[in-house]
């Protein structure tokens, strides 16, 4: 369970989500010239969208958990717009 916050296992947790949305970002970085340039050979492209691809599954991944984390809203509360 990684329900308490100072756990080994919610650390580990923690470190992996970061390492993921680090990698997203240091990949949407190198991916952005290449999709940028109409020149870039097909292999390429198609190698950056699979990692792309990767990256995002990971970030969506990442933000189901924290949001399974969140509390329940309280009745009464704030309503979604």
């Amino acid at each position: 369970m990684t329900d308490d916050q100072g756990s080994r296992l919610s650390r580990l947790a923690d470190e992996l989500e970061a390492a993921q949305l680090a990698t997203a970002v240091e990949v949407l970085g190198l991916a952005r010239p290449l999709l940028d340039d109409p020149a870039s050979p097909y292999t390429e492209v198609r190698y950056a969208g699979l990692r792309l691809a990767e990256c995002l599954a990971d970030a969506l991944r990442v933000a189901e958990s924290r949001g399974s984390r969140l509390p329940a809203p309280e009745a009464g509360g704030v309503r979604p717009r």
